[in-house]
């Protein structure tokens, strides 16, 4: 396969956070824990504590912009990525692993091959549209795999009271005891009067349950972590589980993380993101982009196989 890298800046072009929805599609239901006019901020109630957690992060870099040659004369679009997943176990210590690291070339291109470097092979990836877009979602879901099954293995390893999953739960609803940790909020969901309630959270408190409907369903909450300077929403985060728990589970697991995370977050002279970025995901992040290794070198590498 002869394919071209191009010169320009591959962080340029693609995008850190893939849109999460269309907001003016999502179906929302506030009735299901309490009625709507019922809302106000939960303490959480005296259950078990989560002493076992898994928190699950990935992270992923566009190595290169490529262009691989058609026999018609043509070129086709593509990007060569590295993507790793990974794991954090806290439970009084924090023991890091396992780690999945992966490279590959995603193009929509029918003919797309792997392409072997002096660093490491960039395996073929099939994309299903050759937008920016669709080059960016497919490299997504590889990482979103990965993801999944970094935590297989580490909830495999040992007994797990709740599995932490760094952004939506999309994709990754059917792991045991797992929950999306959403810690940025790119869409409004509720109407004015029920946002109120977010505002009025004081830390370690929840709003009820609802269910959000986009393209997939899950039941969500807001909680606070911390308080912290800034808008009525700082130190807000959302949570998610599946909507095939039932309601009183999902109220119950909400209570459970609503009262295990505040621990865990960071503080601003540590992390430009607390409270949000928990201390476990930022660690694991750091060293997730570590292990991508150099990107020079990996350019330089890619340059080597395009001229041979």
């Amino acid at each position: 396969m002869r394919f071209t890298v191009d010169p320009w800046d591959p962080s340029y072009g693609t995008s850190n956070e893939l849109d999460p929805g269309d907001a003016s599609r999502a179906q929302v239901d506030v009735d299901i824990e309490v009625p709507a006019a019922q809302w106000t901020p939960r303490r959480p109630q005296a259950a078990r504590p989560a002493e076992r957690l898994v928190f699950v992060d990935g992270v992923r870099r566009v190595e290169a912009h490529v262009w691989i040659d058609a026999d018609d004369g043509g070129a086709h679009h593509g990007i060569c990525a590295s993507y790793a997943a990974g794991a954090v176990r806290c439970d009084g210590a924090a023991v890091c692993g396992p780690f999945i690291v992966r490279r590959g070339l995603f193009s929509a291109h029918e003919a797309v091959e792997a392409i072997p470097t002096a660093v490491g092979d960039f395996s073929a990836r099939r994309a299903a549209s050759a937008s920016p877009e669709g080059l960016a979602l497919a490299l997504q879901e590889r990482m979103g795999e990965a993801e999944i099954e970094a935590a297989a293995l580490a909830v495999g390893a040992g007994d797990v009271d709740l599995v932490v999953l760094d952004g939506p739960l999309r994709g990754r609803q059917h792991l045991s005891g797992a929950i999306g940790y959403v810690k940025t909020h790119h869409v409004t969901y509720l109407p004015p009067e029920l946002n109120a309630v977010i505002a009025r959270l004081g830390p370690g408190e929840r709003t009820p349950l609802f269910r959000l409907g986009t393209d997939w369903s899950r039941l969500s909450w807001y909680f606070r972590l911390a308080v912290a300077r800034g808008s009525p929403w700082a130190g807000v985060v959302r949570g998610e589980c599946s909507a095939t728990i039932p309601v009183p589970g999902a109220t119950a697991l909400a209570d459970v993380v609503t009262a295990a995370l505040p621990p865990f977050a960071s503080a601003p002279h540590k992390d430009s993101r607390a409270p949000q970025n928990l201390y476990p995901i930022a660690g694991l992040e750091r060293e997730l982009r570590h292990r991508l290794g150099d990107p020079q070198l990996l350019y330089r590498a890619l340059r080597v196989a395009a001229a041979g």
